[in-house]
């Protein structure tokens, strides 16, 4: 029976020329392994192959300088995995139809005797497009940032989104020629949904673009996570060959103190200038904690905040510094400050409030950072929330750790191809500790 992890059937791989139209090469024969990437804190996707090619496949010319290899050819990509992923049903084909590749960096060439070696990287079509067109226009503030980031997408990056949360906060801002993504992933660190709650992002997977909420993507998790895992034993000979076995694992991240304090997790300073009024934050003013933008959507149980008399109590005294300029009446013809401090303009989105919140939103994210190999399933995406089941350490049974077990994002992944096997790379992240309900 053929499972997941082993090596996947190559449907189709091939290379277009970028400078004469129908000329193209099929390289599938000559793949030796594949990498595709996804990233929840990236707008682009991208991916890196490794091909085998004799020295004649083009007019007597090697692949690299008779198609030619230069830069921005298409490369259409179909590979069908095997195996059935619990929870996701069979693999399905990982097929770039809907967003293209494009060839955007050659970054070896090792020619031989009868025989060339290419290490070429691959992007998005609308990543190239990116550094062709700037965002210079005004977007007025009766817009929601949902908006005009779908404004942005579609007029600046001809594309759209495939999957996007409504946002309940307007925003008004000028382009100042920024490059499209630089915009989209500024203006999704500023919104906010309908619960008030901050903390969206702007990434692409191989359906294309997404504005998704860290709420959102959360509670859809937690209702039907998209697979479930499970780490079963060390010993190769123990292992269990199925699709839903964790392969291997390793913890980068658990319970960093310092570095939560540098980040301000628990207690933060906001100082923030306004320029219409002449105010400035005031210590008690611009001072939260977790306790006053702890979001209501988690992953495990509550957060938890560790006590040190000692240290004179880290929810009481702010660890990181921020300051920024309020955006008040820059950009609109009717925001002045007249005689009436009463009637100065309104800062534009309540932008530090939401900021702050959104900075404490991404930093509980990092909690706990898990990286895991599995036999490959070409169902998951970035931001798709997944259950993890871990032993304890102590018993050889099948009872689970609380803590460690449980729901976790996938931040990044990486689908890999090769002769031998197909294998699905993620890192995992979450906000707290253990599942919701204890094993």
């Amino acid at each position: 029976m053929e499972k997941a992890q082993d090596a996947s059937d190559f449907k189709e791989f091939t290379i277009e020329s970028a400078t004469e139209s129908g000329r193209d090469v099929d390289v599938r024969l000559g793949v030796i392994s594949f990498n595709y990437y996804e990233d929840l804190f990236s707008p682009t996707i991208s991916a890196k192959v490794l091909i085998v090619s004799s020295g004649d496949v083009i007019d007597k010319k090697s692949l690299y300088d008779g198609l030619p290899i230069r830069g921005g050819e298409k490369v259409t990509i179909k590979i069908k995995p095997f195996g059935e992923p619990k929870n996701s049903g069979k693999n399905p084909t990982l097929d770039f139809s809907r967003t293209p590749m494009y060839v955007s960096k050659v970054s070896s060439v090792i020619k031989q005797a009868q025989r060339e070696v290419l290490t070429l990287e691959l992007t998005s079509r609308e990543t190239i497009t990116n550094e062709t067109t700037r965002v210079y226009e005004k977007y007025p503030k009766d817009l929601t940032i949902q908006d005009s980031i779908e404004k942005i997408v579609n007029e600046k990056l001809q594309s759209q989104i495939v999957d996007s949360d409504q946002t309940s906060n307007k925003y008004g801002f000028m382009g100042n020629l920024k490059k499209p993504y630089h915009v989209l992933v500024w203006l999704a660190s500023k919104a906010v949904d309908d619960n008030e709650e901050a903390g969206y992002f702007f990434y692409q997977t191989k359906e294309g673009f997404k504005f998704k909420s860290a709420a959102s993507l959360i509670k859809d998790g937690k209702s039907s996570p998209k697979s479930e895992y499970t780490y079963r034993s060390t010993n190769p000979s123990l292992l269990d060959y199925s699709d839903d076995n964790i392969l291997t694992y390793s913890v980068t991240v658990n319970n960093d103190l310092i570095s939560k304090l540098k980040r301000g997790m628990y207690s933060s300073f906001f100082g923030e200038y306004n320029p219409a009024t002449g105010a400035y934050s005031t210590p008690d003013k611009g001072k939260y904690n977790i306790e006053d933008d702890e979001p209501e959507t988690k992953l495990g149980k509550d957060f938890e905040v560790p006590e040190i008399v000692e240290a004179n109590g880290f929810k009481d005294n702010p660890t990181r510094l921020m300051f920024s300029v309020a955006d008040v009446g820059t950009i609109e013809k009717d925001a002045y400050v007249s005689d009436n401090e009463s009637s100065a303009p309104a800062e534009n989105a309540k932008g530090s409030e939401n900021l702050r919140q959104s900075v404490m939103r991404y930093n509980l994210l990092f909690t706990q950072v898990l990286n895991i190999q599995v036999p490959v399933n070409t169902s998951l995406e970035a931001g798709d929330v997944i259950k993890c089941n871990f032993p304890k350490s102590s018993t050889s049974g099948q009872e689970f750790d609380p803590d460690m077990s449980g729901l976790y994002m996938i931040k990044e992944l990486c689908h890999h191809f090769d002769a031998d096997q197909s294998v699905t790379s993620m890192k995992l992240i979450r906000d707290t500790y253990g599942s919701t309900k204890r094993q």
